[in-house]
């Protein structure tokens, strides 16, 4: 069909070839009354939205035979969900009352009043672990001055940090004043989880408040860095399902409704949803949560040295862990550890080098930082060591991390 404002064509052909042409103008016999007079090109967009469904089917029987179709109603087609469809609206309802908006603020300087005010400098999502206290990542809360919670009904409270785990980028945060419907999600484990499986992400990226998306598990076992210590996270979930700014914080979900991970990271060149995106597992998350509730922080085995960045040993030609101190008290100065120094003449001697850890080799930091993961304090280790022109092996009972 066309029109022009003061004729509408309708051109009709059928699979035989069969053509059939009509022209609606002013002077001509509106399609629905029939009576003749001049119409504005409104009126005769509205006379012939009326009718022409009456035509088309006219013509097509005209034209050739139709096959009959069943009549569908419109309030059928409105109502007809599939079994999925159902159980995924079920399982937003059931936790999006346990997903948080979180709002950082921090004080700025105006350049012309001199003034200080409190804006906001970044947001991201949080989750409900219990009336009091809500979980999300690191990155999300940095740097506040304050913090507003808030769901997406409008309630809100104040909200501190009371402890963090900078290694996994996770900071519990405990509300100021309770907010009324909050529901405490369910933590689920990460343990026996499948490549393939279905994962639900609610969030609120670029502050559009509990939006929900879904996907299946892409991989696991990935690792990726913290971007505050730089130590590697290990065991992360990856995932497709749509995660980009605002989404951090947010929980990762089972097809039970069963938080399996944290939102924390995507994979992207241009910094939007590529559809690699990674979750903290839930079992970590467990884990550091409970230390911060009950301790206040998250105590972590450790050596007691201080290290040359990896990119410093490789200039150097060295594949380890160069040792630039032992700190004092710790572990590392108890079994005799040698730091990095400089003799009389300001040549640069170098201390011990790590290659191993009870049999296991190790090239740089991550591997290093690796086997701690898996360590608990009081372990004693077995470090190989280059010192000098010779290999030496010193055991090493791990300590306590502040």
């Amino acid at each position: 069909g066309s029109f022009s404002g003061k004729r509408f064509e309708l051109h009709f052909v059928s699979t035989q070839g069969k053509r059939a042409h009509y022209v609606v103008s002013s002077r001509r016999p509106s399609i629905d009354d029939g009576k003749e007079g001049t119409l504005s090109s409104t009126d005769v967009m509205m006379r012939v939205s009326k009718g022409v469904m009456a035509l088309c089917a006219s013509v097509v029987l005209q034209l050739g035979s139709v096959q009959s179709l069943p009549v569908v109603s419109s309030s059928a087609l409105a109502g007809s969900l599939t079994s999925d469809e159902n159980a995924v609206i079920r399982l937003f309802k059931a936790t999006n009352q346990s997903v948080v908006y979180i709002t950082n603020l921090a004080f700025r300087r105006d350049a012309f009043t001199m003034n200080t005010l409190e804006i906001p400098q970044g947001a991201g999502s949080g989750i409900v672990w219990d009336p009091e206290t809500i979980v999300t990542n690191l990155h999300v809360v940095r740097g506040s001055s304050d913090l507003m919670v808030a769901l997406s009904e409008g309630e809100e409270s104040e909200a501190k940090i009371v402890g963090v785990d900078q290694d996994n980028d996770i900071a519990v945060l405990k509300l100021a004043k309770p907010i009324p419907n909050l529901r405490p999600i369910k933590v689920g484990s990460s343990t026996n989880l499948s490549v393939g499986q279905s994962t639900y992400a609610i969030g609120n990226p670029f502050g559009l408040d509990h939006t929900l998306t879904t996907g299946v598990i892409s991989g696991l076992g990935r690792e990726i860095t913290s971007g505050a210590t730089g130590r590697p996270i290990s065991q992360v979930i990856q995932t497709d399902c749509s995660i980009n700014p605002g989404n951090s914080g947010g929980p990762l979900l089972n097809s039970s409704g069963e938080m399996i991970g944290i939102n924390t990271a995507i994979f992207s060149t241009t910094g939007m949803n590529a559809g690699v995106g990674f979750a903290i597992p839930s079992d970590t998350v467990k884990n550091s949560v409970q230390q911060i509730l009950e301790n206040g922080k998250v105590s972590r085995p450790l050596i007691g040295i201080t290290f040359a960045p990896d990119a410093a040993v490789d200039q150097l030609g060295i594949s380890g862990i160069l040792v630039l101190s032992a700190k004092p008290g710790s572990p590392a100065e108890a079994a005799g550890i040698i730091g990095t120094q400089r003799d009389d003449y300001g040549r640069l001697v170098l201390g011990d080098i790590i290659i191993g850890v009870n049999s296991v080799p190790v090239r740089n930091s991550s591997d290093l930082f690796r086997v701690l993961n898996t360590c608990k304090v009081g372990d004693t280790l077995d470090l190989e060591m280059l010192r000098g022109d010779s290999k030496v092996h010193v055991d090493v009972q791990l300590g306590t991390s502040n």
